[in-house]
Formats: structure tokens, sequence, C-alpha cells
């Protein structure tokens, strides 16, 4: 009876704190059917090629991501967008987001595909990547299916972020561990009946399955749950792409900025510390990484639950909210340093002698998550409320320097010189970030605080 006390007790309070209750627990359990997955796709994957074409692949998943620079911000801003029309009950503005959302998103991926798929065809990706010519025509066929499949994965992503502004990021989990098992399931088979694996298999599982696990489940959604929300060509406005992109814009810039600062951090060790290398650091960020993935559990739904309240002017909530927040990245300290210190016995049992991580790599990977989760606290309620600016500043100045600086880094001090930088870049955010979201709370921003 006690425990059915405390269950029923557990899910109390306003209808905004139940939902984040609910979305947290399942996302918990989700993220972890997901963690399981991951851990067990990585040895087979390793097994499946060999490390350095595993590096290879890394490298290039992660120069994938300058693409999304073609999505110029307007899924971010759909989010807000769409999370006021809902709070304000205006069924119709928010469906005129979603279809002026997925019409845009649709032929901005088609300008993608016009610039980028030709140029392919004349690049010397092995050059660039500064690694054996033999892998160039394979490269190139590889990079032409990740470009397609980005593609899609640009306009079909809009699903997700609606179900998630509709603080119900517990779906777009599901969808999402259901894309990565049936990747899993695809590349089992395979490795138990081709054996000899390449990066052209890689890329059809990785960048393909999950997109098109995405798509069916959008599409069953759209008639049945979410049939009040379905786009519609007659509700395409694109005078609304404006509005979209007053905030969306803002995101866009702090999102090419993030791609500078961190998503050169492969391709730069890759150049000067060789593939085998992009290996072991993602092989430590993927398993510290398992703390920032539940952090983001719990703060996704903080996102829309902000836009939603910002937007009724519960300041009270958000203040109570936001101060249990600080007190779950304080604990989360003593368990990156348990973390630390069982992390050769983790890697050990996790990929045996596969992978080898050295202690400076470890080190440096765990004091980068614990800035990365703290900045991360301010910077999605501050995305919620939607006054960016700050943001946009700090990732924009550390970006127009983040490259030669992190290759200087790189060459001096190995990994935890490259890390310094994004380190960095948290370390600021996390201040100012706080210093603002308290002046918001407290109802005192004016100037720069308050854009």
């Amino acid at each position: 009876m006690n425990i059915i006390y405390h269950f029923r007790k557990f899910f109390d309070g306003n209808q905004r704190t139940v939902l984040l209750k609910k979305n947290i627990i399942g996302s918990v359990i989700l993220k972890g059917i997901s963690m399981i997955i991951s851990f067990f796709i990585v040895p087979i994957t390793i097994n499946f090629v060999n490390p350095t074409q595993y590096g290879i692949w890394l490298t290039l998943s992660s120069l994938m991501s300058w693409f999304y620079f073609f999505d110029i911000g307007l899924t971010h801003g759909f989010r807000n967008r769409f999370a006021e029309a809902k709070a304000n009950d205006d069924i119709k503005l928010a469906r005129i987001y979603v279809s002026t959302t997925y019409a845009t998103l649709f032929l901005l991926c088609i300008l993608m595909w016009i610039i980028v798929l030709p140029v392919n065809s004349i690049i010397n990706w092995s050059e660039i990547l500064n690694i054996d010519s033999g892998y160039r025509e394979e490269l190139g066929k590889v990079f032409m299916i990740m470009i397609l499949f980005l593609g899609l994965s640009i306009v079909s992503q809009v699903f997700s972020t609606l179900v998630i502004a509709d603080q119900r990021p517990v779906m777009a989990s599901l969808i999402q561990v259901l894309g990565q098992t049936m990747a899993f399931v695809t590349i089992y088979i395979l490795v138990n009946t081709i054996h000899d694996g390449n990066l052209l298999y890689l890329a059809f599982i990785f960048s393909g399955v999950p997109v098109i696990v995405l798509i069916i489940a959008s599409i069953a959604l759209f008639r049945s749950k979410y049939r009040i929300y379905r786009p519609s060509i007659n509700l395409i406005r694109f005078q609304y792409v404006k509005n979209i992109l007053g905030i969306g814009s803002k995101f866009f810039i702090i999102t090419t900025s993030m791609l500078f600062i961190f998503q050169l951090m492969n391709v730069i060790i890759s150049r000067i510390l060789g593939p085998e290398t992009v290996t072991e650091y993602n092989i430590a960020y993927k398993y510290f990484n398992l703390l920032f993935m539940l952090a983001i559990i719990i703060l996704n739904p903080f996102w829309s639950a902000f836009t939603d309240a910002y937007t009724r002017k519960d300041y009270d909530w958000m203040r109570k909210m936001f101060q249990r927040l600080e007190y779950l990245w304080l604990i989360s300290i003593p368990v990156i340093i348990v973390m630390f210190f069982i992390a050769p016995w983790f890697y050990k049992l996790w990929l045996g002698n596969a992978v080898e991580v050295s202690f400076a790599t470890n080190i440096s990977v765990a004091v980068y998550t614990v800035f990365l989760m703290l900045a991360n606290v301010y910077m999605y309620l501050i995305n919620g409320i939607g006054k960016v600016q700050i943001q946009l500043i700090i990732y924009l100045s550390f970006a127009l320097i983040a490259y030669p600086l992190m290759n200087l880094c790189c060459r001096l001090w190995g990994i935890p010189g490259i890390l310094l930088i994004p380190t960095l870049v948290y370390i600021f955010q996390a201040i100012l970030g706080r210093i603002q979201l308290i002046k918001i709370l407290k109802a005192n921003t004016s100037g720069i605080w308050d854009k």
C-alpha cells in the first residue's frame, strides 16, 4: 500500500508537471533500450568492418551534420511557434506551421541535392580525410547515399519535432528506438551472412533504415492520433516562414556555429592523429555520453514545457523546475567520477582488446561532459523561452577561432588539447546562461538579456 501511495503521489501536480514526469519515465525506459542497442552495435560494427573503417565512418557521419544547415533553423523555430499556437488553442495556425515547415524543408532539400551531388563527384574524400587513396571511389558512393537519406531525414524530422513540441517526446523516442532496432537487426543479419562488410553497407543501414521507419510512423500517426495537425497543401503559407524564422534564424546561426566548433573535431583528429584515434575518442565519448543522454531525457520535455509556461506567464512553476534541474546536475558530478574510475574495466567488458582508450582521453572527456551537462540545463530552458541572443554571440565568437585553435591544441596535446576549446565554450555558456535565466525568471530583463 505504501508503494502504491508513493507511486500515486509522484504523479501529483498540475497538468504540465504530470506530463513532464510521464515523459521522463517513458523516455528513460526507451533511452535505456537505445543505449543497450547502441553499445551492442559498436563491437558488431567494428568486427563487421575494422577499427580504421569504423573511424572513417564516424568522421563521415560527423561531416553529414554540416548539411543540416539547409534546415536554416526552421525546425527549432517551428518547435516554439507550434507550442505557442497549441498553448493558445489555435489549431488552424498550428496546422499552417506544420504544412509550411514541411513544404519549405522539402524545397530546401531538393536545392541541397542539386548543389551537393554534382560537387561530390569531383571531390577526393581520401585526400580530405588524409587516408589511403584506395578508399576514394567507395567514399564517393558512401557520401552520395548518406546525403540522399540526410535530405529525407531533414524533412521527416518535422514530425518528431511536432510531437516534442506537443510535450510528448516519449513518442519521438519510441520511433527513434524502433529505427535503431531495425538498423541493429539488419547489421546483425549481415554480419552472420556476409561477414566481410564495407562502408556502403554501413551507409544504407545507419543512414537509411531509421529514416524509413520515421517516414512510415509519421504517415500512420498523421492518419490517427495527430490527424488534427496533419499537413495540407491548402494550408501552406510561405509568408509564415518569416514568423518561424524570427527565432529560427537565430537557432540556425547557433547550430551552424556549433558545427564549426564540435563537428570539426573528428576531421581534425583524423587528419592529425589518424582514423584509429577518432575511434578511440568516440568510444570514450559514447561511454561518458551515457550520463549526458540521461540528462537530455530529463531536459528535453522542459524546452516545450517552458514555452508553454512562459506563454502563460507561470513564473513560479518555472523557478521551481529551474532549481530542481540545478540540483540534479550537482548529483551528476560524483556519478561522472565513478564512471571515470571504472572506465577501463567497462571498455574491456564492452570491446575486449579491439580498442585502447588512454587515461588522458578518459579524463578530458569526463571533464568535458560535466560542463556539457551544466550548459545544457540553461540552454534548454532559455531555448524554450526563445531569448537566445547571448547564446548566438557565444557560439559565433568561438566558431570564428575554433578551427585554428583546435588544430594547434590537437597537435600540442592530442585529444585533451582539442577538447579544451569546446569545454571553454560550455563554461562560458553556463555562466552567462545562468545569469540570463535568473533575470528572466525575476522579470528583470532588458537589453541583450531580453533578446
